[in-house]
């Protein structure tokens, strides 16, 4: 037989049951897929698939995203998502929403995670301050807070704050602006103010000035990573800088790249110019204080989960 032929069929490899795996070996590879195929397609394999999709050890984290707009199908997720909260018991230590959720689900998250450590809500538009307000009393063992791209004001960030105590990263991302020219220090104040125990913070597009950034480093003493990419409106000279560079470990300045950004980092153009603002001043710096006006500046088909999920 010549020796570069292909092999006889007792020469290959044996036939590989994936059943027979280690189970801590099918966590992990599980794990790797994310909930939404867990639910909607692992655990439908067998039922000793079906037996580790159950244990709430696979629910200590949860990353649940939706892009589209049936709006049938995000109501899904959200059952879906209650579903993956309740398999943790009690368990859960980080979650991220991303393009879906609202105040209700936020609720149930918090009424059931008391262990929750890590929040993270990205493009979250149905959650209100009210909604994150009451939901992080409810979470005083947070460590990691991410808002980015959400509606939500700095009313958000003072009860964050404020009730969660042990709170150390925090991440506040939008889009960045270079025009219209607006400068807003109302995130950073209450950041520096609230948030005494920061260690990372990543704010990435926010509207501070040289005052906000002064006053995070004076309020957060224990600051190492500093990420102000497309924060326009502050500008890193003299001591400022030096302050910086001797005090956060990894800083990332304004206009430093952005190619390891996770989201879109285009600044877009909306065909304003310096002109049409001569004072720096947009229509929304004159908004009266009073008016509390603060905004943080700036899958697969689950349609019919209900019948494989219990």
């Amino acid at each position: 037989m010549d020796s570069h032929s292909s092999p006889t069929l007792q020469q290959q490899e044996p036939y590989r049951n994936w059943l027979d795996l280690p189970k801590d070996v099918s966590v992990s590879i599980f794990l790797r897929l994310g909930a939404i195929d867990i639910l909607t397609s692992v655990q439908r394999v067998c039922s000793t698939w079906r037996t580790i999709c159950k244990d709430p050890s696979m629910w200590r984290e949860i990353d649940m995203n939706y892009y589209g707009d049936d709006w049938d199908r995000e109501r899904s997720l959200v059952e879906l998502c209650r579903h993956a909260v309740d398999r943790s018991c009690g368990g859960l230590i980080n979650i991220k929403l991303e393009y879906f959720g609202d105040d209700d689900l936020l609720q149930y998250i918090a009424d059931r995670s008391p262990r929750l450590k890590v929040l993270r809500l990205i493009s979250c538009y149905n959650i209100t301050d009210e909604g994150l307000c009451e939901a992080v009393a409810k979470l005083a063992l947070l460590e990691e807070l991410e808002i980015s791209y959400c509606n939500l004001s700095k009313k958000s960030l003072d009860a964050a704050g404020n009730d969660c105590p042990l709170l150390k990263s925090l991440k506040l991302n939008v889009q960045g602006f270079k025009l219209p020219h607006i400068e807003c220090n109302a995130e950073a104040l209450a950041i520096a103010e609230k948030m005494p125990r920061l260690c990372q913070l990543q704010i990435f597009g926010n509207k501070l000035t040289n005052e906000g950034l002064q006053a995070i480093l004076d309020g957060c003493q224990h600051l190492e990573s500093l990420d102000l990419r497309q924060c326009f409106n502050v500008n890193l000279e003299g001591d400022l800088k030096r302050i910086c560079s001797e005090r956060i470990k990894d800083l990332r300045c304004p206009y430093d790249s952005t190619d390891d950004y996770p989201f879109d980092a285009e600044i877009p153009d909306i065909g304003s110019s310096d002109e049409d603002y001569p004072y720096g001043f947009s229509d929304i710096d004159f908004m009266s204080d009073d008016d509390d006006y603060y905004e943080l500046s700036g899958g697969s088909d689950i349609s019919d989960f209900e019948d494989f999920l219990f």
